[in-house]
């Protein structure tokens, strides 16, 4: 299985202007904060208080397996947590927007930081503090055309391995770079490794897949 994060890279992107748009108090207190650092990756919104803390009102998290976007919930008839996807940007907009009027109604006594028109929009990316034990080693390379290069390094905060693909092309005017990380315990290791030999039958290569 393909483990991407193409599609929270490009929600990302749009994500902060479609909120902005629809709602003139979330763009004058609201802020999102990316964090790429755990298996699924999540998009976290918070507003800032006079204390210069930040309130969390709502997390949106990524299931790179499923390509897909979801909110933890809890099923009190079932009393167990749960998933709620959402397909598609319109459904994050939604349910951030709800999470955000439900944080100041239950919060209408509280001072909130506004931000000024002029000011940027905050979003902030958690980095990874990788200790990298290898330089990045070419996994396909074609002329001056496209380029696939991995990494392997360890997570300092917690030992996870830490595996980035770059994949590069370049055109006549410009290069485009699309990186992704995929993070895992020492006790995964063996068996992505395991899985991935007993199939490698299966795949193809890029030579069977562009005009080479």
């Amino acid at each position: 299985m393909t483990i991407t994060t193409e599609w929270f890279d490009r929600v990302t992107e749009e994500l902060q202007d479609h909120l902005n748009s629809i709602c003139e108090e979330y763009d004058q207190v609201g802020h999102m904060n990316i964090n790429r650092a755990s298996k699924h990756p999540r998009i976290e919104f918070f507003v800032s208080t006079e204390e210069d803390e930040r309130d969390y009102f709502c997390t949106i998290l990524f299931d790179p397996y499923n390509e897909e976007f979801y909110v933890e919930s809890f099923d009190v008839e079932l009393h167990q947590p749960t998933r709620i996807i959402l397909d598609d940007i319109t459904d994050i907009v939604e349910a951030v927007h709800e999470s955000f009027h439900e944080f100041l109604m239950d919060n209408s006594d509280r001072e909130l930081v506004y931000v000024e028109d002029d000011a940027d929009d905050e979003m902030t990316v958690e980095e990874i503090d990788v200790e990298w034990e290898t330089p990045e080693v070419t996994a396909f390379l074609k002329d001056d055309e496209i380029e696939v290069t991995y990494q392997f390094g360890v997570d300092i905060s917690n030992g996870d391995g830490v595996l980035r693909r770059v994949n590069r092309i370049w055109t006549d005017d410009e290069e485009i770079e699309d990186e992704t990380t995929f993070t895992f315990k020492k006790d995964e290791a063996s068996t992505i490794i395991a899985m991935i030999a007993s199939h490698m039958d299966r795949l193809v290569g890029y030579d069977e897949t562009l005009d080479i």
